[in-house]
């Protein structure tokens, strides 16, 4: 009898005092552990690893995908290994989510000791359990333990302007150096595929080399179909530096323009482009927005109709993380010079606006992290309009007067939360790494509090900018490190990943800018209020 099969008999024994969060209650499989070896091939497969998302005291969520319809079950074990795990029923991973399964699970908080994790898939026919899929997760501090010091990297652009998998390169080999820096989770901030790059074998860098990415089915063109949107998650999880960072390191998701198609807005016109046979953006944004569901390692909702991807993230008494999504309630791209409020300036949207500002107020934590998937300040085009006058794709509108288009919703939410402390906003999007300072004595609009807001990333994808900045809030541009040339390669060395500190003792935060090695380029100190 192989010790896979010694395992899962006594997996079985003792699965019947599985209790979890999230834990279903699962009977005992009617198919019996096989007294024979099982041939390998009938076996469950994991095929991308596992992921955790979410983590907040006491409690994080696991996710996995299997390769067939088959139950998942998790283990957490302690510093003594898996001999007294908690042996937890998941769901059923079936066709209708294209395999994929999570569940959320209680954690012991306030230990800085990381836990063994472990996912297996049963299968749903015959019973045959997969081999083990192991992970280390660091939980929450909670409020009633000791402080302890807080880490956490951020950044997006994964896999963008055809910059795929070049294993010659060594993958995605910025997820191993964000990895070695041992964070307690990362924040995903945004374009986490992008499903309007086709990826081809070989693209043409700087000074004629050849990168040769690593293919796979249906990468080929722009993503449509519902499959199509999953292969693009599927394809960065064929990444080991991806699976590995993922298997230790908790990711909080959110999304932007490219896990649908670049840019996109209702105003979105795809009857020119003739890489797509689908017109309908909104038909292409449902099913986008499945499949980011179905991929993202974030809590879902007890409510099964809802699609929220914005949210907070209580991570102990020294951190809230506010999750925004710049794109579902977003009105059309326009010149976005309307003097009051309306549907086509809409950004966040009245209902997110409104929980952000009261979220903000309400925080008790030190900090609070809004977690922007697009800059509050710099010019980010769309084209022209139809009068050829310039589209923006941001919150700026390019004029650094008083506040109009999408900046009207962004100047109450500063008036709103001018008396709430230590608020930092952290971005990605632009695809090089700057520290800007918002300062009303340098702003148009005057009725806020200074802030910082620090931009990082691409983590695997083209470099660009630097983008010019609006002056209606202000910005003062600290710092900034972008390629010479745009659509740099990773070969050229401008990727970046971000890194926040918050020291126990002293309450003070660190921000540094780090390159594709790790190496910072940019290092700020915060002290608390």
């Amino acid at each position: 009898m192989s010790d896979s099969d010694l395992s899962r008999r006594r997996f079985l024994r003792h699965s019947g005092a599985a209790l979890s969060l999230g834990a279903l209650h699962c009977a005992l499989p009617a198919v019996a552990a096989p007294a024979l070896l099982t041939a390998e091939s009938a076996r469950p497969k994991l095929p991308y690893g596992i992921q955790f998302g979410d983590v907040e005291p006491g409690v994080t969520t696991v996710w996995a995908r299997a390769d067939r319809v088959a139950r998942m079950w998790v283990e957490i074990g302690d510093e003594d290994g898996f001999r007294r795990a908690r042996r937890l029923c998941g769901p059923l991973a079936t066709e209708a989510s294209d395999f994929t399964a999570r569940l959320d699970v209680s954690l012991p908080p306030g230990s800085s000791a990381r836990r063994l994790v472990r996912v297996g898939f049963e299968d749903a026919h015959s019973g045959i359990f997969s081999d083990w899929t192991q992970g280390l997760l660091r939980p929450a501090p909670a409020a009633s333990t000791r402080l302890r010091p807080v880490r956490f990297v951020w950044g997006g652009d994964v896999a963008g302007q055809g910059w795929g998998i070049n294993p010659e390169f060594g993958g995605m080999r910025i997820f191993e150096a964000m990895r070695q820096r041992d964070p307690d989770f990362f924040l995903h901030s945004g374009d986490t595929i992008y499903a309007d790059g086709p990826i081809a074998e070989e693209v043409t860098a700087e000074g004629g080399r050849i990168w040769r990415n690593l293919v796979a089915e249906g990468v080929h063109k722009v993503a449509e179909s519902l499959d199509e949107f999953r292969g693009r998650y599927r394809y960065n999880l064929r990444d080991e530096n991806v699976r590995r960072f993922a298997a230790q390191v908790p990711q909080l998701w959110q999304w932007d323009d490219h896990e649908t198609v670049n840019n996109w807005s209702p105003s979105k016109d795809l009857n020119a482009d003739p890489r797509y046979t689908v017109k309908d953006i909104d038909v292409l944004v449902r099913r986008s927005r499945q499949a980011f569901l179905e991929y993202s390692p974030q809590r879902r909702s007890r409510d099964p109709q809802s699609t929220r991807i914005d949210r907070v993230v209580h991570y102990g008494p020294l951190l809230d993380v506010f999750l925004l999504d710049m794109r579902s309630y977003r009105g059309p791209n326009t010149d976005n010079l309307q003097p009051v409020s309306g549907s086509e300036t809409a950004f966040l949207g009245g209902r997110q606006l409104r929980e952000l500002a009261e979220g903000l107020r309400r925080s008790r934590a030190v900090w609070k992290i809004v977690a922007a998937d697009m800059p509050l300040g710099l010019h980010v085009p769309d084209g022209v309009d139809a009068q050829g006058k310039p589209r923006w794709e941001a919150v700026a509108n390019g004029e650094n007067g008083l506040p109009r288009g999408r900046e009207l919703e962004f100047a109450k939410l500063l008036h709103d939360i001018r008396h709430v402390d230590n608020v930092v906003w952290l971005t990605a999007d632009v695809h090089y790494c700057a520290a800007h300072y918002y300062d009303p004595n340098h702003a148009a609009f005057q009725d806020f509090s200074p802030f910082w807001e620090f931009v990082a990333g691409p983590l695997n994808a083209g470099a660009f900018g630097p983008n010019a900045l609006d002056g209606t809030f202000g910005p003062q541009l600290v710092f900034q490190k972008a390629p010479p040339a745009p659509n740099a390669s990773p070969l050229a060395g401008y990727q970046f990943f971000g890194e926040v500190n918050i020291d126990p003792d002293t309450r003070a935060l660190r921000v540094n800018l780090r390159d594709i090695g790790g190496e910072s380029v940019f290092e700020r100190i915060l002290q608390a209020a």
